[in-house]
């Protein structure tokens, strides 16, 4: 398989999203839905695995896009200009984000009596840290390393980065010399240490835990990228990977489930196993047709998942939001108006998330892809006699601008 975007990846950043702002306002459905909440406990309790789903995407659509690219030989130019283009579909956000939980906090030390249960992480050290997406490198546990809580996977994300021009030369060779079945194998091997660090601790969330789920989930994207990219599936096989995809939504929840019936006191994040079936989850969407591909793949959940990281970075803020009012005036989400509350405060996550894909992330991204994109035209003599004609006067350098190139898929 060669080319153009993966709709239905695309579509899948925004299940994946859901489920972590889910995991975020359990506390609030619990109050708001206590039946809904119960009945979905299992699901929305380990939302936070959204976020390995997001790091084996990552992985798996960087290669799909630059593997040709960066892959062949080690390009400096190539490999800074790689990571510029990275922050620029995630600086923009981020930044925005990152002091509108900062202003959040202010807002609170200064108006009403009910002030922030903590600003000790509020310092200059801590701020520089952010600024530069390297907060999470200095401590063991991602709580409390961001202002905006979910930025610390930006911080871990930008790590994998910082170390993609490398991984995408050692994933070329070995997609080289590999059959696309043992990448798919060599796929869920990279996929296995965080699994293993669960069963041997019994918790997900251990020190550095962050550091492998990262690494390795990243690698393991780009090593299913690298299988996919060899499989030229016939349209009976699309279809049962189709099928099959959704067996594998099937089989996570049913998962959850069980393992939320059966708790077993030596693993009592059992739930994080469903980390395994990321992998495949991934690669059959990528190249599956039909059922569910074709349901992540439609407009509205294309352009869901386009919004999705505004989504992620904006939702805690919201959330944060609504717990200082409801402690400021005394508020409950009891009751049918409660519900409706509820809905509104997802309402308006989602509304600022789409506000922010308008106002901030595309047109930043725009204009610092331009700072790479221009390009040396060489001046003909009808061009130099034409400038020297209009010399001394203002040019609009906006009709010489060259267009930039678009990706062929998102990430990030």
């Amino acid at each position: 398989m060669r080319g153009g975007e993966i709709r239905a990846l695309t579509g899948l950043r925004i299940v994946a999203a859901v489920w972590v702002v889910l995991f975020h306002f359990r506390p609030l459905f619990a109050e708001a839905a206590p039946g809904f909440s119960s009945a979905l406990s299992p699901v929305l309790d380990r939302g936070a695995q959204g976020v390995d789903l997001f790091f084996i995407l990552s992985g798996f659509v960087l290669t799909w896009n630059y593997l040709d690219k960066m892959g062949r030989t080690w390009s400096t130019k190539a490999t800074v200009r790689f990571l510029w283009l990275r922050l620029a579909r995630v600086w923009p956000v981020y930044l925005v984000t990152l002091h509108l939980a900062a202003l959040l906090v202010i807002f609170t030390i200064y108006v009403g009596h009910v002030p922030p249960e903590s600003v000790d992480e509020f310092n200059a050290t801590s701020y520089f840290r952010q600024l530069f997406l390297v907060q999470l490198w200095f401590q063991p546990f991602f709580d409390g390393s961001s202002w905006d809580g979910p930025a610390w996977s930006i911080s871990a994300e930008w790590l994998a980065y910082l170390l993609f021009g490398g991984l995408i030369l050692v994933v070329f060779r070995v997609a080289r010399a590999t059959r696309a079945r043992s990448l798919l194998v060599l796929a869920m091997a990279a996929s296995l240490p965080p699994v293993v660090l669960l069963l041997a601790s019994g918790e997900f969330y251990t020190p550095w835990s962050w550091l492998p789920r990262i690494v390795m989930q990243f690698t393991a994207g780009a090593l299913a990228c690298a299988a996919v990219r060899k499989l030229w599936p016939t349209r009976r096989t699309r279809h049962v990977a189709g099928g099959a995809s959704l067996a594998l939504i099937a089989i996570i929840v049913g998962a959850l489930y069980y393992f939320d019936a059966h708790p077993n006191p030596r693993i009592p994040d059992a739930g994080g196993l469903v980390d395994l079936l990321f992998v495949p989850l991934v690669v059959t969407l990528a190249i599956g047709a039909g059922t569910l591909p074709r349901l992540l793949s439609t407009r509205v959940m294309v352009y869901l998942g386009q919004v999705s990281f505004g989504l992620y970075m904006v939702h805690e803020i919201v959330h944060n939001a609504w717990i200082w009012a409801a402690k400021q005036f005394e508020l409950t989400l009891s009751g049918s108006a409660g519900i409706w509350i509820l809905l509104g405060l997802l309402g308006v996550a989602l509304a600022v998330a789409c506000l922010m894909y308008y106002l901030v992330e595309e047109p930043a991204r725009r204009w610092m892809r331009r700072m790479v994109d221009v390009r040396a035209v060489p001046a003909s003599r009808a061009t130099l006699a034409k400038d020297s004609a209009n010399a001394g006067k203002l040019q609009n350098l906006a009709d010489h601008e060259p267009r930039s190139e678009s990706l062929p898929a998102r990430a990030g």
